[in-house]
């Protein structure tokens, strides 16, 4: 079997969750509904590892083709990044733009690169959950998450290199360059950029925000490791990119319904269907409410401006 054939797939829609079975892994679609307690009682052999695994097989579900396609016209997208000054705006598809940044990550540093291996991109917050949801969930910005490794602060410097040569590379033609600098670059285009190097919290990240004052705005997050990655089920899922951008690169016909990669989602809560059906009904979870203050408190707020309610309002209000 070639590449693009394991990685395209002809799969049969799954009405009832919005979510396509995935008919290669037969456990999978088993476990959707069973629960942890369910499943370490029916089986009396159940090991540890066996509890793992099956955790791991409920944050997973492979997009329906109609997923996919919202995926699609998100990655089709054009982003305009509005300089300061008399810096022009820069116009670029999504996918093109995750293209370049990932190039400019895995290039050799003898050719200007950061000369990182790049584990996987993936989409996440509005965007994501634009894509799950069966209604229209309006979204302001583009977060996109590139794993890479951030052992050491040179590391962080080089993603920062990366992302400011992919920025250059962005200008439009007729553009002089020659007095352009990473330095006025950073100026023009980047409105936030956050590092965090904890080696006692576990927390290893970089955060870049191209600034765009009159629509979406572009977050670029570069993770090594990430302690809390959400506050709340609804906007803990992860599309991971890699099979849809390897599409764009080897497939010469469009997507289809017979034809259409395997995508893969994630819910960093845990357990995707849960998350999924939170996201559906408007209510809100979370796991360890304690640790959530400030932006996390605001988005709680925020959410109940929404209409979301709490999917255990005896606990929540506890906790108020």
């Amino acid at each position: 079997m070639t590449l693009i054939e394991e990685i395209f797939c002809n799969a049969e829609k799954n009405d009832k969750c919005g979510i396509e079975d995935d008919s290669d892994d037969d456990d999978l679609g088993a476990m959707k509904n069973l629960t942890i307690n369910d499943y370490v009682i029916s089986t009396t052999t159940t090991t540890q590892q066996d509890v793992k695994n099956l955790e791991s097989q409920q944050r997973l579900a492979v997009l329906s083709f109609e997923q996919v396609c919202r995926l699609n016209d998100v990655m089709d997208e054009v982003v305009y990044i509005h300089g300061r000054g008399n810096f022009p705006t820069l116009e670029i598809r999504l996918r093109d733009l995750v293209n370049v940044v990932r190039e400019k990550l895995e290039a050799d540093t003898s050719s200007g690169g950061a000369g990182m291996r790049v584990r996987d991109i993936r989409l996440n917050g509005g965007a994501a959950s634009h894509v799950l949801a069966t209604e229209t969930q309006p979204y302001n910005d583009l977060d996109l998450i590139f794993g890479v490794e951030l052992s050491t602060m040179r590391n962080f410097d080089r993603v920062k290199s990366a992302v400011l040569s992919s920025l250059y590379e962005m200008l439009p033609d007729g553009v002089s360059r020659k007095r352009i600098s990473t330095c006025s670059l950073k100026e023009a285009y980047v409105s936030k950029m956050v590092k965090v190097n904890s080696n006692t919290g576990g927390d290893r990240w970089s955060l870049i925000s191209l600034g765009n004052s009159r629509g979406r705005g572009v977050e670029l997050k570069f993770v090594d490791c990430m302690r809390r990655q959400f506050e709340f089920s609804v906007d803990s899922f992860q599309i991971i990119l890699d099979s849809l951008l390897l599409f764009y690169k080897c497939s010469e016909l469009p997507i289809s319904e017979n034809f259409y990669p395997t995508v893969v989602g994630e819910s960093v809560y845990g357990d995707f269907q849960e998350a999924l059906y939170h996201l559906q009904k408007k209510l809100i979870s979370t796991r360890h409410p304690e640790e959530i203050r400030g932006g996390g408190l605001l988005k709680y707020c925020n959410l109940l401006v929404k209409n979301y309610k709490p999917a255990r309002p005896d606990f929540i209000k506890g906790l108020q």
